[in-house]
């Protein structure tokens, strides 16, 4: 059998079999997934599988203990399951409050809709299900981000996927996703799914439109494919988010028009800039400056941080013939860029430092491999201080009651900012090694070459002289 027919799923004798169509595939898909991870934990070396299922056991054991004693409300979650029985009782879906916080709807009218199964169980069994979730999307955000970076090798795979689930838990971002309830992982799984899968599959970026459906944010994901020349996946992710709006606007007309007319411009809604749970660039200079609204000030810097951002991940992209990992630096540098310039991103919004997290070590795993007489310790390093950033819960240890958001010190600006201040760190680190390695290739600075993708985002092949660069060097 040649590999055609074995992908078609043919047989020499029977070349008239057709191949299997999508609703098949759909069905079927569960069970194929299911085949593919049971593959991978039998390829995996058995004692570290072992040691790595045990610690990752062990650390989550632990947390249980810890999310027990603290209080964990999982607030976003009761506001998701207001929202849901708000559409399923045909109530005013931004007129809700809920818990004793008050907390309105903020979300479009299509993801009020995805969140009506959420009804139909006990607030008990949702706790469950909900962390459960969390925990498989964490898991799979970590596949997705090793898939990223192409490190380390197939069969080490499913032990840091264990690595990562029960040790990411300890992660701040991580740990108030779980402790809230929040989707901020179910997001980056569609995102992360999306930009890793090839550019030559004509659904790719159907899933960066779900995302910006539901919440609209990751619609910078679209301009970043856009930009770096992938034309027709980012035409998929905006024509698929214009499809949530229109069924928004077919099944809830009222909650739609108010969204998208009054209540999307009501940052009242979404919570108060300047407060320590607040990681996005505006929320740095709110603080810095000791003021409720950092007005222009902070619009132009966001401005600026945006272009330089998304400039650097596109010289990123196109810098993949001298630069190993290119594509990982290239999307994870997006990714930063957008939690920097959204005017909120609270701190469980920076879920991101998974894949980060992962392209820092696998940085650092390169550099341990190199001969001694030219190694260096600058990616441990960096790893390690921004390891240490996500673990410290900085921001939780400054006194933020009440009004002292408004009134911190000098000393007290760098943990209540930390997040923001380790990104534009991180573009300054992805800026630098792009300029090194392009130098060290012999490569011009100013002028790039064409993106190294074997199509240009209609299926056409790309320049016969692009190719990949090597895994390490």
């Amino acid at each position: 059998m040649t590999t055609v027919q074995t992908e078609r799923g043919t047989h020499p004798g029977d070349p008239a079999r057709p191949p299997a169509r999508a609703w098949q595939r759909v069905l079927t898909a569960p069970v194929r997934q299911a085949g593919a991870v049971t593959a991978a934990l039998r390829a995996a070396p058995r004692r570290p599988l072992l040691a790595a299922a045990a610690l990752s056991l062990l650390s989550l054991l632990v947390y249980a203990v810890v999310r027990h004693f603290v209080h964990t409300s999982m607030v976003d979650m009761m506001v998701y399951r207001a929202e849901g029985a708000a559409v399923a009782d045909g109530h005013d879906l931004y007129a809700l409050r809920v818990t004793r916080w008050n907390l309105p709807a903020t979300y479009p009218p299509f993801a009020a809709m995805l969140f009506v199964p959420t009804t139909w169980f006990g607030v008990p069994f949702l706790r469950l299900a909900v962390t459960a979730g969390n925990l498989l999307l964490l898991a799979t955000l970590a596949h997705l981000s090793f898939k990223l970076v192409g490190w380390p090798r197939r069969d080490l795979r499913p032990i840091g996927v264990l690595l990562v689930t029960g040790l990411g838990v300890w992660l701040e971002p991580v740990f108030t996703t779980l402790r809230y309830g929040q989707i901020n992982l179910a997001l980056a799984c569609l995102i992360l799914w999306d930009l890793t899968r090839p550019d030559a599959v004509r659904s790719k970026g159907v899933a960066i439109g779900l995302a910006a459906g539901i919440k609209l944010t990751p619609g910078l994901f679209a301009v970043y494919l856009l930009i770096t020349g992938r034309v027709r996946a980012a035409f998929v992710a905006g024509a698929t988010f214009v499809g949530t709006f229109l069924i928004g606007a077919l099944v809830l007309p009222d909650a739609t028009r108010g969204f998208w007319t009054k209540y999307m411009f009501d940052s009242s809604r979404v919570g108060s800039t300047v407060i320590v749970d607040n990681q996005s660039l505006r929320g740095l200079v709110a603080r810095y400056l000791q003021i409720e609204n950092p007005g222009a000030v902070a619009t132009v810097l966001g401005a600026l941080v945006a272009v330089a951002g998304l400039s650097v991940a596109v010289w990123t992209h196109r810098s993949a013939r001298w630069s190993p990992r290119a594509d990982a630096w290239s999307v994870c540098t997006a990714l930063v860029t957008a939690v920097l310039v959204s005017p909120i991103s609270w701190t469980h919004h920076w879920v991101w430092c998974v894949p980060v997290l992962v392209l820092l070590a696998a940085e650092a795993a390169h550099e341990r491999s190199r001969p001694t007489t030219v190694r260096h310790l600058r990616w441990r390093a960096i790893f390690g201080l921004t390891l240490a950033g996500f673990l410290s819960f900085a921001m939780w240890a400054v006194p933020h009651k009440g009004d002292l958001d408004l009134h911190l010190s000098i000393l007290k600006q760098f943990p209540a900012g930390v997040y923001p201040l380790m990104g534009l760190c991180f573009l300054a680190v992805a800026a630098l090694r792009v300029r090194s390695r392009r130098l060290a290739g012999g490569a011009p600075l100013v002028r790039v070459p064409a993106p190294r993708a074997d199509s240009d985002g209609f299926g056409r092949p790309g320049s016969p002289d692009s190719q990949k660069a090597p895994a390490a060097r």
